[in-house]
């Protein structure tokens, strides 16, 4: 079932095969130095493998730095199903990719991420311990694409202070890619914040229904990111920032959900040549492994301890952007190396 692969960059990585389901995909340990590797298990369409096991790589190596910046004893891992949600999803599937994890006793937690639902961890935990995200258990953090669109709109007030002098989302234009679980959540939360919305899915019905609940604009997806906002939201896949687009780009401020927004470490160095802020897509979308967290680690009471967690993301945020500023660095460029130093004490 578990085929180990050798990697330069990761403590371990395996190819994960189950042929009576159907099970093919991949987990990815990038570090355990600060504790368990805990990151999301994704399912989605792949154009193969080798696309398959590139996303777990690059996903694992931004929970690690996503961990360390949430100020969480957890390392960096992740999971992915290779197939179609909405059609190749089955019980035996994932109970499967349940008794995969559970062979790693314990140095890898999943929990819900793109095309996963707390049904389809309920599932898994049929067959492990090391699964959270659950709706219903002594622990339970449930959904965590709320809690994750709540640190995004922190983070993008954080921004807001830094670009115009206030923190208030009132009459700001956000255009919003991606009208998934956490993409949705945003909308609502901007909408109640009084920002005008211009969103895009590539689910027309997705699209559809935000524009009708929050009376926002639609936007064809090919062209959201150049619409002239004062701040575009990924909410969808990673890479979406390139030396293609960063040029189209017509907002001041990027500050969404998307995992690994950039498509290499040099776009971030683009971004701020054009002037736009670009805020850390790990510390921005840190919400939702937090409130994993309080899950995986026991905590009791969770909710103050979730929301203590989250002011102090906001306020990391806002002392990034500063000190960038400071520093005349990119904010990524700057975030990296706060982690990275990080990580370096705990490794001597």
């Amino acid at each position: 079932m578990l085929t180990r692969l050798a990697s330069p960059t990761h403590e371990e990585v395996y190819r994960v095969e189950d042929h009576a389901s159907g099970l093919r995909g991949f987990i990815a340990l990038h570090s355990t130095r600060l504790g368990p590797a805990a990151g999301g298990l994704r399912m989605r369409v792949y154009e193969g493998d080798d696309a398959a096991l590139e996303d777990v790589l690059n996903l694992s190596h931004g929970m690690s730095y996503k961990n360390a910046a949430a100020g969480l004893p957890l390392g960096g891992g992740k999971a992915v199903i290779l197939g179609d949600p909405a059609r190749d999803k089955t019980p035996a599937l994932l109970r499967a990719m349940g008794r995969a994890i559970n062979m790693l006793q314990g140095r890898y937690w999943t929990a819900e991420d793109m095309g996963m639902s707390p049904e389809d961890m309920a599932e898994l935990a049929r067959e492990t311990r090391f699964v959270a995200g659950l709706d219903c258990g002594a622990h339970a953090s449930g959904d965590p694409s709320p809690v994750t669109a709540r640190g995004v709109l922190a983070a993008m007030r954080a921004g807001a202070a830094q670009l115009w002098g206030t923190d208030t989302l009132s009459g700001r234009h956000v255009a919003v890619q991606g009208l998934g679980h956490v993409g949705w959540h945003l909308c609502h939360l901007l909408h109640e914040a009084g920002a005008k919305l211009s969103v895009a899915d590539m689910n027309p019905a997705h699209a559809d229904s935000t524009v009708r609940e929050f009376g926002a604009t639609m936007v064809d997806p090919r062209t959201i990111h150049a619409v002239d906002a004062d701040i575009f939201a990924p909410c969808a896949i990673g890479g979406v920032l390139n030396a293609r687009n960063i040029p189209e780009i017509g907002a001041k401020m990027i500050c969404g959900a998307a995992n690994n927004q950039l498509a290499t470490p040099e776009d971030a160095e683009r971004l701020r040549a054009r002037g736009i802020l670009y805020l850390p897509d790990y510390v921005a979308n840190g919400g939702g492994i937090i409130n994993v967290a309080a899950e995986i680690l026991r905590i009791s009471p969770r909710a103050p301890w979730v929301e203590e967690r989250l002011g102090a993301m906001q306020a990391r945020m806002a002392h990034i952007l500063t000190r960038a500023t400071g520093e005349d660095l990119s904010p990524a460029t700057l975030a990296d190396r706060m982690v990275e130093e990080q990580l370096l004490q705990v490794a001597v």
